[in-house]
């Protein structure tokens, strides 16, 4: 594994036969180096592999900045993710991720801490997002000595959601916000709390967060569910009322029109997690 380019005494990128370019980090990898020369192998710490060339490009030039216990931090907090959530994750969060929480430490070293205006919907929506965000700044305690306030937990949680939905923080920060608003609806309609530990609570919660996407899109599902709607609305009155305050709100606050095969799938899950209300 020969250098290709020197970024910092701790990250050089190399290409691989097939012309891939892979960024390796290691404590002084590239000291006293230069282009051409072997990579020592027992200096590799970590090796990242980004397909994209503007995010691969955006990556190095971050990682000029950045400390390597932090990255180091970084990349077994997106594999953690991936294993824990069982999915994968857009290779944009590496420049995202990095940069937000390379910042964060710096405005916590001036004594600036930036609240989260949404800790209490992301603690509630994106249960295991946030205990990785928590578990990131354990890491970040122990490894680096800096004690990040509960807040980067739910902004980092934000990233990860991103990352697992392909979207941009603000539609993600806006699609939070409806989801908020969607179970407000529902919670008030049945004048009940929902039980959190429940299988149907987590299927509500994952089919909101697709609807919601959905919804800040601007986009539907084919509209060819009639009679089926039909015939849940009469088996399940009083989830199907809730569904039409939904669709009310979701017209109003949104100029999106619900589409029967929308009311469907929304009165199917609200009548599950209804029955599971405490």
């Amino acid at each position: 594994m020969k250098i290709a380019k020197i970024i910092n005494n701790n990250v050089v990128s190399v290409y691989q036969a097939d012309g891939t370019e892979l960024v390796v980090m290691g404590r002084g990898i590239a000291f006293k180096k230069k282009s051409g020369e072997d990579v020592e192998q027992h200096k590799i710490q970590k090796v990242f592999a980004l397909k994209n060339k503007k995010a691969s490009d955006n990556f190095k030039m971050l990682l000029r900045e950045v400390p390597i216990e932090l990255m180091v931090i970084v990349e077994e907090t997106i594999s953690y993710s991936c294993q824990t959530l069982g999915k994968q994750l857009n290779e944009n969060i590496y420049i995202s991720l990095t940069d937000h929480v390379n910042f964060a430490i710096e405005r916590h070293q001036q004594g600036i801490e930036i609240k989260n205006a949404l800790l209490w919907e992301i603690k509630q929506l994106y249960k295991e997002e946030f205990q990785i965000g928590l578990r990131m700044l354990e890491q970040i305690r122990h490894k680096m000595n800096l004690e990040l306030p509960e807040d980067e937990a739910a902004f980092i949680a934000i990233h990860i959601v991103n990352a697992e939905m392909n979207e941009e923080v603000n539609t993600t920060i806006n699609i939070t916000r409806f989801m908020h608003s969607i179970i407000h609806i529902v919670k008030y309609h049945f004048k009940t709390d929902f039980d959190e530990d429940s299988l149907s609570y987590f299927r509500f919660i994952t089919h909101l967060k697709f609807f919601a996407q959905r919804v800040i899109h601007n986009t539907h599902y084919d509209d060819n569910y009639d009679h089926l709607y039909n015939m849940i609305k009469e088996q399940h009155r009083e989830a199907a009322a809730c569904t039409e305050k939904i669709k009310i709100f979701v017209s109003k606050e949104y100029g999106h029109f619900l589409t029967n095969e929308e009311m469907l799938y929304l009165t199917v899950h609200i009548e599950r997690v209804a029955k599971c209300m405490r």
